[in-house]
């Protein structure tokens, strides 16, 4: 009993980490709504009611005990399998509880220029938001402004929760998003809301401007 309980362990990770270690592409991160329900691994689904209850009753003891360089997988939360997905990163990575499940609560939020609630929000309502909220940076403003105030970095020195600048009308600074890892960023775009995109990609390489950390 006690060895097919352990096979089973076995197989239930093998699963998680093949999926954690394929890219995640523009379309699969965009395909996002302002229902309850955000997608999840392989077809699987995880309500942001589930995210904040594991997170609030079990969450924090499992994430005590899975670290960096854990290889106790069987502690991690799935919201940690879904984001590890998404950010294309090892799951022990996956550990800021706060700025995920802000994110996920977020998450499909339609855009609307000027807008700061859950009915729309613009990409500098949502940046300022995420940076008062989670990282208890005093902050404000278009995303013009947050450019000219914060401290610029470069790419090799970006860390989660600085700001990414782009100029999308090809004359001033007219789209905001917070960095996470490995090149993706949180921002609320104008066709998909609220959602996690990749410098790489052909649209954002072209009118990214560069990061910038408020202080």
């Amino acid at each position: 009993m006690k060895v097919r309980k352990e096979v089973q362990w076995v197989m239930v990770l093998l699963c998680a980490l093949g999926a954690v270690s394929c890219n995640t592409t523009k379309k699969s991160a965009g395909k996002s709504g302002s229902s309850s329900n955000s997608p999840f691994i392989e077809g699987m689904v995880i309500s942001r009611a589930a995210l904040s209850s594991n997170v609030a009753n079990t969450g924090s003891a499992k994430i005590k005990n899975f670290t960096a360089g854990s290889s106790n997988l069987e502690n991690a939360a799935l919201w940690q399998f879904k984001y590890a997905q998404l950010l294309d990163v090892r799951v022990e990575s996956v550990l800021n509880t706060d700025l995920f499940r802000f994110i996920e609560d977020w998450w499909g939020t339609p855009y609307v220029y000027g807008g700061k609630n859950k009915n729309g929000v613009d990409c500098s309502g949502f940046a300022n938001s995420l940076l008062v909220q989670v990282f208890r940076l005093s902050s404000g403003g278009s995303s013009a402004q947050l450019y000219d105030k914060s401290r610029k970095v470069s790419n090799s020195q970006m860390k989660e929760g600085d700001l990414v600048f782009f100029k999308t009308n090809g004359k001033s600074v007219s789209h905001v998003g917070v960095y996470l890892v490995n090149d993706k960023f949180v921002h609320a775009s104008t066709s998909s809301g609220v959602m996690i995109s990749d410098l790489n990609e052909s649209y954002w390489k072209k009118y990214y401007v560069g990061g910038g950390r408020v202080e």
